[in-house]
């Protein structure tokens, strides 16, 4: 299977769309999707979007957020989907690594990203790829 992944710099259609597909696969309480919040992130300077495609379609995304604080600038990778039907496949490790040269573009000193134990699969290529468990508490509020 061949793998294209690409930053996104406008909200098509299709992207929205299979953001909409995408999503539910890895946040059943997310809200779907708009041209607008689309291109909300595809225009703002610190979120990198990147989308996978196969054979014309989209089968992946991952977002990198980039950022300066006092100790260095910083990246986060969040909400890596890949779709159920193709995991496995390469997809996740060819979103990260792109994500990963876009980093290094960007100049951050570290790059952090979070994965639930039970996805056994994404912990596993995330070690592969050199990420370090650290030992941390990550604490979330809801507003």
């Amino acid at each position: 299977m061949t793998v294209e992944v690409r930053l996104a710099h406008h909200a098509t259609a299709e992207l929205v769309d299979a953001l909409n597909r995408l999503v539910p696969q890895l946040s059943s309480s997310a809200a779907a999707l708009t041209s607008d919040d689309v291109a909300a992130m595809i225009e703002s300077p610190a979120t990198h979007l990147f989308v996978a495609t196969s054979n014309g379609a989209v089968v992946g995304t991952l977002t990198l957020v980039t950022f300066s604080i006092p100790s260095g600038g910083r990246a986060w990778i969040e909400d890596v989907i890949v779709d159920e039907a193709i995991r496995g496949r390469g997809v996740g490790e060819a979103l990260t690594m792109a994500a990963l040269d876009e980093a290094r573009r960007c100049g951050v000193r570290t790059v952090d990203l979070t994965s639930r134990p039970s996805r056994v699969a994404a912990n596993a290529l995330y070690q592969k790829l050199g990420f370090v468990a650290r030992e941390t508490n990550v604490y979330r509020l809801n507003l």
